[in-house]
């Protein structure tokens, strides 16, 4: 299945080559078994409704608007590990930081309870 990204006054062109409207995500795509090069305008965004955000960027997801959204404290790793959970290679990279700061106070407060 290939999402598209479709302008509104142009919904009933693609409608016209077979695009099918997914009230879900709210997003036009063509079914699987129909010629997607009619579709190629609109097919920016990719197979099964990948974003455009770069791969190696991590962060949530807003799924209503697909922009990328990270805290105000968020600080990218170099690997896949738990940053609550001790970690050799993140504990240089994370001291002294906004984030760090802002566990300690979140871990001062959970104690307190």
């Amino acid at each position: 299945m290939l999402f598209l990204t479709v302008p509104y006054a142009e919904k009933d062109e693609a409608k016209a080559l077979g695009a099918r409207w997914n009230p879900t995500k709210r997003r036009w795509y063509v079914p699987d078994g129909v010629a997607t090069e009619a579709f190629a305008k609109w097919a920016a965004q990719g197979i099964d409704g990948a974003a455009s955000a770069p791969a190696a960027s991590k962060g949530r997801v807003d799924s209503y608007a697909g922009k990328l959204v990270t805290g105000a404290n968020y600080i990218a790793l170099e690997h896949d590990c738990n940053p609550f959970e001790p970690c050799p290679q993140c504990t240089a990279l994370l001291s002294g930081t906004e984030w760090q700061k802002a566990r300690q106070q979140l871990a001062a407060m959970v104690g307190k309870r």
